[in-house]
């Protein structure tokens, strides 16, 4: 029978593991996917660890907001896909019933868009949360225009990198946020229109400087906590702060009326809107075409060593690129 990844206390990586369970027949308006490659995202760990607010039903739990495979199965009322069709998962809000830690699961038929072709398996699998959490919190919730100066925080992991490249896109500036002097050429080499290094400089005073003492139009919090109050003072007077992450889970100061500060944006509040993830899915595809998005793999492991995935994503090793893990 098919294999999925499992998990009936929270803790570390070992409490991974993995059972043997029958493939569940689509119902009306649902799609299967036989899963070739997912990615492992910090969501996931924090999910894992039971990390509040990130807690699942126990037991038998199961994991995976992300991932790609191949339509397996249509089910009634479904003709906007069909068997053998190449998928990439845009939405599991309900991952703990059908995470993509798997090597089938059973989701509505909008909530896959196509493969984009010149994307591998690996690649796909790692392309969808970075960059549509990247895309909603810039345009949707942002409005991020052509020659914006975009300040990006933990600019290094996965959705930083692809705010870069989506910035980069449509004109706008990207500035990247390092707490690493060692990470700035690689971040220029990214993309980055500068880099700020918070282990060697002010951050506020560098990113007026590289923003002719104004501040940055747009920031993109990927990590919240106390230095939000920086990187309002970095944000020009009626500019736009939008927290997006929770890498720093101390309490967030109260915003400042200098900047318009949006409420935390949930991707999930756009990527189970069928009109929302159609435009992602058409941004997706052109800069994959264009060759302005391109998104970065640092491990791959297989299906049988999750736990060990999960082990070197928390390591703090990866460099420049996404977990994924082949099925």
């Amino acid at each position: 029978m098919p294999r999925v990844v499992v998990f009936d206390v929270v803790g570390g990586p070992d409490v991974l593991h993995i059972v043997d369970e029958p493939v569940v027949e689509p119902g009306p308006g649902e799609v299967r996917v036989r899963i070739e490659a997912f990615a492992v995202n910090p969501l996931d760990i924090m999910t894992r660890a039971g990390v509040p607010p990130m807690q699942a039903p126990l037991p038998h739990a199961r994991l995976g907001v992300e991932g790609t495979g191949v339509i397996d199965a249509v089910g009634a009322g479904v003709d906007s896909w069909g068997v053998g069709d190449p998928v990439i998962l845009t939405a599991v809000p309900d991952a703990h019933v059908r995470g993509s830690y798997a090597e089938y699961t059973t989701v509505p038929a909008n909530q896959v868009m196509a493969r984009p072709a010149g994307l591998g398996v690996v690649e796909s699998a790692a392309v969808w949360v970075a960059y549509s959490t990247a895309y909603g919190a810039l345009f949707e919730t942002a409005g991020m225009r052509p020659a914006d100066r975009v300040l990006v925080t933990a600019a290094s992991g996965g959705v930083g990198r692809a705010a870069i490249q989506i910035a980069n896109q449509i004109g706008a500036v990207p500035i990247a946020v390092t707490r690493r002097a060692a990470a700035v050429d690689e971040l220029l080499a990214a993309g980055a229109g500068a880099v700020v290094a918070t282990d060697r400089e002010d951050l506020v005073e560098a990113t007026r400087r590289h923003t002719d003492g104004a501040g940055a139009d747009i920031t993109l919090d990927l990590v919240t906590g106390p230095g939000q109050r920086d990187l309002v003072e970095a944000t020009r007077r009626d500019g736009v702060l939008v927290p997006a992450g929770f890498l720093d889970t101390r309490p967030t100061p109260q915003p400042a009326d200098r900047v318009r500060v949006t409420d935390r944006y949930r991707s999930f509040e756009h990527t189970t809107d069928p009109v929302v993830v159609r435009r992602m899915a058409a941004f997706l595809t052109a800069g994959v075409r264009l060759g302005a998005l391109t998104p970065a793999v640092g491990a791959v492991f297989d299906l049988a060593d999750v736990a060990d995935a999960h082990r070197y994503l928390e390591s703090g090793r990866r460099s420049g690129g996404k977990v994924v893990v082949t099925v």
